[in-house]
């Protein structure tokens, strides 16, 4: 089930957004700067800040009462190609359900709620992510970013 973020869900999407993070980035292993950013970064308050800002919007994906992926748009970020759209800012799926339909559900139905094109930039080294979103159509336009329809980044 896909439904809108909920501030009692903010201490799972900091759990989830360590995880993916730390499998995505943490590659060569961990070091203390890594982890400093990772404990700063994803924390529960982190999260709730996000959902108090109008601009962003949260949209998660719960299965058997978890929380196995979610994506981030800010709806006030601007790319400098003209009617390029909102940005995602994040999509993250557990690991262990990665490659079963999640990423794309999501991307869905944000499109569906608040249309398109919309815009987004990946780690050029993230390989799956990369062809997880070629794959979906996405056009890679510069060293990092990765745009949907007529967005021009």
């Amino acid at each position: 089930m896909i439904r809108e973020a909920k501030p009692e869900d903010c201490v799972d999407l900091a759990v989830l957004s360590l995880q993916v993070w730390l499998h995505t980035y943490a590659t060569k292993g961990i070091r203390e700067k890594i982890s400093r950013f990772a404990l700063n970064t994803f924390t529960e308050k982190y999260f709730l800040d996000l959902l108090n800002r109008s601009e962003n919007k949260v949209q998660v994906y719960i299965k058997d009462e978890h929380l196995i992926g979610f994506v981030v748009i800010d709806l006030a970020s601007k790319c400098s190609a003209e009617n390029a759209g909102y940005e995602i800012k994040t999509l993250y799926i557990s690991e262990h359900f990665q490659g079963s339909g999640i990423g794309r559900q999501l991307l869905s139905q944000i499109e569906s709620q608040y249309g398109s094109p919309f815009w987004l930039s990946t780690w050029e080294n993230n390989i799956n992510a990369i062809g997880f979103y070629q794959k979906l159509g996405f056009k890679i336009l510069e060293n990092t970013p990765l745009c949907q329809g007529s967005c021009h980044c």
